[in-house]
């Protein structure tokens, strides 16, 4: 299989997977990058995942906040933010930064602990979170 690659235009996937990169809270008390491999499978309509359990879902549009920059926080709830429009860049307690655009997926998992911090870097932005059931579990998607 393919390991799905960034791109500068396009989301991280393949057929075979989505790339899903998550921050959590990590055993130090700092927030911490993993990534994921959301398995696929081919079907007559397409390449798609099985069902992922979700308590409920927003969309979020950044054009009347202005350029954002929040400091380090927790995220609220075990979520998924896909990026439509625009771009973030999220820093973890160890300083590395990644950044997220259309297609992206980032699952903020870090509930406890310093957090991350969250910089707009082109905006504004048009953002989908999904809030998963607590019993999503992700070893599943460990490579």
């Amino acid at each position: 299989m393919r390991r799905p690659t960034p791109t500068a235009n396009g989301p991280r996937r393949s057929v075979e997977r989505v790339l899903v990169t998550r921050v959590y809270s990590g055993d130090d008390g700092m927030s911490h990058f993993e990534e994921l491999d959301l398995p696929l499978s081919i079907s007559t309509a397409g390449a798609m995942s099985s069902a992922i359990p979700m308590e409920s879902m927003f969309f979020r549009d950044t054009t009347e906040a202005g350029p954002e920059v929040w400091d380090y926080h927790v995220a609220p709830r075990r979520q998924f933010a896909i990026h439509l429009i625009g771009r973030t860049e999220i820093e973890v307690g160890d300083g590395t930064t990644r950044t997220f655009g259309p297609g992206d997926v980032l699952l903020a998992d870090d509930l406890t602990g310093q957090g991350h911090i969250s910089r707009q870097i082109d905006g504004p932005r048009l953002q989908v979170f999904v809030q998963l059931a607590e019993r999503v579990d992700l070893s599943r998607w460990r490579s």
